[in-house]
């Protein structure tokens, strides 16, 4: 499999993911939408670096991967905010013990959630149309 190929893999996923993350905003599970948000910025941007030859990318930090990015594409680095937002949602919505009082669900809004799916949906377009030229 060469490195498009991996990286579209990778892709498909991601818009899975993101398909995921908008059900659950649907069903009115926001903190579902939240992880399914990072989980699909995540994949996609490991997508891109994999269809630029990376190869062993140990980590879930989608602030991370779009540092990485931003060596390859300077627009990634305009979204390094965006990723710290998604980061905060990889464990804090799925571990009850996570907040102080109470499971991480009862935490999240709808508005919380938009913004996330907002955020894994303008990477996802970036990393799309960089591999779908």
């Amino acid at each position: 499999m060469g490195n498009l190929e991996e990286g579209l893999r990778w892709l498909d996923q991601a818009s899975a993911d993101l398909k995921t993350a908008r059900d659950c905003l649907e069903d009115g599970n926001y903190y579902a939408s939240a992880f399914f948000s990072q989980q699909a910025a995540e994949k996609a941007l490991k997508g891109f670096l994999y269809s630029r030859g990376y190869r062993a990318l140990l980590t879930h930090s989608v602030t991370d991967l779009l540092e990485e990015a931003s060596k390859i594409e300077s627009l990634f680095r305009g979204f390094l905010d965006y990723g710290r937002d998604l980061d905060r949602h990889y464990i804090g919505s799925r571990y009850p013990n996570f907040y102080p009082s109470g499971p991480a669900y009862k935490y999240y809004t709808r508005e919380i959630a938009e913004r996330c799916l907002s955020y894994a949906e303008l990477m996802l377009r970036e990393v799309e149309r960089f591999l779908r030229r």
